[in-house]
């Protein structure tokens, strides 16, 4: 395995920090590097595969697909365009969807529809965005600019103007930086990257009123927080509001790469074509995963296990916190959870890893969990064990 990842460094450029792990396969919730080790997964290839690594379904019908086509462009229709569109649509409770192929496109492609509705309505002059300090939404250009930690924006300054970045949670900020230029707002109902935040009721509830008393388009962020990983289908639900564009990825497609960008009707209709476009976004081997992804929560009762385990997961993890004066905080929604530690979090996740458990960090001093939306209290159980284990050495 050492020598397999030194040729692999030989071609790749060096973007990760890389575990020193090659992995083989997946069983269950469980992961297998090339030399038969066993690790549990509460990262989920980054909260993406939301059904774990056995779900024979979702297999089958990715195989079945593949033998009927795999790419045939956006100058056709196809039965797996017309089904994902179709359940993307009723889980979010959205009109109108745009099939792409990654989170990070997702947000680029709402930027660019919030953009060209102000304009239909008039705004000529719009062209300002409100976003989140500590907020992620990518990696590309327009993404990255309304990312809200420098660190990952201040190499590749300058990039797009008119971004003003506001404290997440205080509502206050957001209404101060709200000008006559402002066409968007952008946020993720449960900040990942920058630390597993969940937005407070009132400040959610707040934007979206500020949205509508100024006809700003809010777009809300589910790449991460979203496909039932806060209990609901989409952690927005969790709050009682409707946004106007959602982006998701990730664990919408349950591994396979696919993104999409659902809107309200009298904001997608603006796009006429050539807009907007992506080769590869909606092909059908794509779409059929995203609807089996979808047909299996509907069978498996994906969201009542989120909500029954993710409680046992957080009392456990209370119980930790209370034996380890190292955690000063466990939040999150569902299986979306941060211990926030004040020792490396990198030493942590090093040692869950010699013992086989995978998990993930956020921000500088959290332990990240987001595991397969399956697992079982057993699975808890054992990844607890791993976990005090690690904090005690």
């Amino acid at each position: 395995m050492k020598k397999s990842i030194e040729l692999a460094e030989e071609n790749l450029i060096h973007s990760y920090n890389r575990y020193p792990v090659e992995l083989d396969h997946g069983e269950d919730v469980y992961l297998y590097d090339t030399e038969g080790k066993k690790y549990l997964d509460f990262a989920a290839g980054i909260a993406v595969c939301a059904l774990g690594y056995s779900n024979e379904a979702y297999k089958e019908a990715l195989k079945a697909q593949i033998d009927k086509g795999i790419h045939f462009s956006n100058y056709f229709y196809s039965e797996p365009l017309k089904d994902a569109v179709k359940n993307i649509s009723e889980a979010t409770g959205l009109d109108k969807v745009f099939m792409a192929n990654s989170g990070t496109e997702a947000n680029e492609g709402a930027l660019k529809i919030a953009r060209k509705y102000a304009i239909s309505k008039g705004y000529t002059n719009r062209s300002e965005v409100i976003a989140m300090d500590k907020a992620f939404h990518g990696r590309t250009m327009g993404a990255l600019s309304v990312t809200g930690t420098k660190k990952y924006r201040e190499n590749f300054e300058p990039l797009i103007s008119g971004v003003t970045f506001c404290d997440f949670n205080n509502l206050e900020s957001v209404k101060s930086a709200i000008t006559d230029k402002t066409y968007a707002i952008i946020l993720e109902p449960v900040q990942g990257e920058g630390g597993i935040y969940p937005a407070t009721k009132e400040f959610i509830q707040g934007v979206r009123e500020l949205c509508d008393k100024h006809d700003i388009v809010m777009i809300c962020d589910e790449i991460q927080c979203g496909m039932g990983r806060t209990g609901k289908m989409f952690a927005f639900q969790n709050y009682d509001i409707k946004p106007d564009i959602v982006t998701l990825a990730k664990g919408v497609g349950n591994g396979i790469v696919v993104g999409a960008i659902a809107t309200k009707k009298e904001v997608g209709e603006q796009l006429v074509p050539g807009d907007h476009g992506t080769t590869f976004g909606g092909n059908p081997l794509s779409c059929a995963a995203v609807n089996a992804t979808f047909d299996e929560f509907k069978k498996q009762g994906i969201l009542d296990n989120v909500n029954e385990v993710g409680e046992y997961l957080v009392s456990k993890l209370q119980s930790l916190k209370e034996k380890h004066s190292c955690i000063k905080d466990v939040r999150g929604l569902g299986f979306m959870l941060g211990i926030e530690v004040d020792i490396p979090v990198g030493d942590v996740c090093k040692k869950c890893l010699e013992s086989g458990l995978i998990v993930l960090s956020a921000g500088s001093n959290v332990v990240r969990l987001v595991p397969p939306l399956v697992i079982s209290k057993e699975n808890v159980d054992e990844m607890i064990n791993i976990l005090d284990s690690a904090l005690e050495q």
